[in-house]
């Protein structure tokens, strides 16, 4: 066997889509510093629970760590999925962190992925498991996953900081995507959402509904709100609020925002030991901050939030040598990175043009011609 070359990488920026990445282009990495400079230097509770993800879902992965956690040495195998895994994840992050990757690596996969995952459903970081099953799997369908197979199921719910909560995920495999243009981003026409609690009382959705509401009736009649109150053992094992809104437009696009409420975890609370707990936003303060960071997404234009862009690039990126052109608002951080780190991996471009009349950024790519080949031809 020949020497394995490791594509050298610095610091903690990104790692789960380094990961990924790594796993669908076949490059191994190296990557030093990690958290280097912080007090306590190393990789994070929530990153080494996302290496051993990768694990249960990878065959013939190889994953070195140095003592201190600052270098790690990962040798990407086959994504093979698998039916009835199950994974603890950190509670350090939300279940959200894990699912983004979870879906891109489970198209490619060798047989289709079936995944519980355990751990925290809504906090204030992540995106929540109600955002990934009402925009993140819909945007799916445009690069032509088909959406039988495709399901996000919300077994029980669990807050910050000590979860409890399980969601069962579901990925059909594909062969490959179908290239996209869409910059249609069309007219709101309705408002959907969900709110959530959890060893709260009830009257805690119906504030947050209440207050969103007076938000968006003004402009648009049609927004329906639905609650989700869990009890017992569904309601995991901290007290939690929270609420996820959807926007969808006349061109099928799904713009949304989502947010949740509960105590910090304990490294968060570590310098405040001290001090008495925090006050908590209240229901009505949550109900109208959401509702007016939706609008603030919807004048921003584009067929995607800004949570989404990173995803909507990989895919991009991700699908055959054919022209794909997406409209996305204001570039956002984890976008910008996730261009990036495309362009390091896959060796893909994007063409970024302003579109000034539009204050939004017209983004067009040749894609990498990536398919699945451990998929089992039937």
């Amino acid at each position: 066997m020949g020497k394995i070359s490791y594509k050298k990488l610095k610091g903690s920026q990104n790692l789960r889509q380094r990961l990924v990445l790594s796993l669908l282009s076949s490059t191994p990495v190296h990557i030093e510093d990690i958290h280097a400079e912080e007090t306590w230097p190393g990789l994070r509770p929530h990153e080494v629970s996302f290496i051993r993800l990768l694990e249960k879902v990878c065959d013939d992965c190889s994953v070195e760590i140095n003592d201190t956690g600052t270098k790690l040495k990962f040798k990407p195998g086959i994504v093979m999925g698998g039916r009835n895994l199950v994974h603890e994840c950190s509670l350090s992050r939300a279940i959200g962190y894990y699912l983004e990757p979870l879906i891109v690596l489970g198209l490619f996969a060798k047989k289709p992925l079936n995944i519980t995952l355990k751990g925290i459903t809504n906090d204030s970081k992540d995106p929540s498991v109600d955002t990934f099953r009402s925009t993140t799997l819909p945007m799916l369908k445009h690069f032509g996953v088909p959406s039988e197979g495709l399901d996000l199921e919300i077994l029980s719910r669990g807050s910050a900081p000590q979860g409890g909560g399980e969601v069962l995920l579901s990925v059909p495999v594909v062969q490959s995507l179908t290239a996209v243009t869409w910059t249609d981003e069309g007219m709101v026409k309705r408002i959907r959402g969900i709110t959530f609690s959890t060893r709260v009382a009830v009257q805690f959705e119906n504030t947050m509904v209440y207050a969103a509401r007076g938000i968006f009736n003004p402009f648009l009649p049609d927004v329906h709100i639905f609650t989700d109150h869990r009890q017992g053992a569904q309601a995991g094992k901290s007290p939690g609020y929270g609420i996820s809104l959807v926007a969808e437009t006349t061109s099928g696009c799904c713009i949304s925002t989502d947010t949740a409420v509960s105590y910090s975890r304990q490294e968060e609370t570590a310098e405040l030991e001290d001090e008495e707990k925090k006050e908590l936003m209240s229901p009505e303060d949550v109900g109208v901050q959401m509702a007016t960071v939706l609008l603030g997404e919807i004048e921003q234009g584009g067929v995607v939030d800004s949570t989404h862009q990173g995803l909507l690039f990989l895919l991009c990126a991700l699908c055959p040598q054919d022209v794909s052109k997406v409209r996305v608002g204001k570039l956002s951080p984890y976008g910008i990175e996730t261009l990036r780190n495309i362009k390091d991996f896959l060796g893909v471009t994007f063409v970024i043009k302003p579109d000034p009349s539009t204050g939004t950024v017209i983004l067009k790519c040749v894609g990498s011609g990536f398919r699945n080949l451990s998929r089992r031809i039937s």
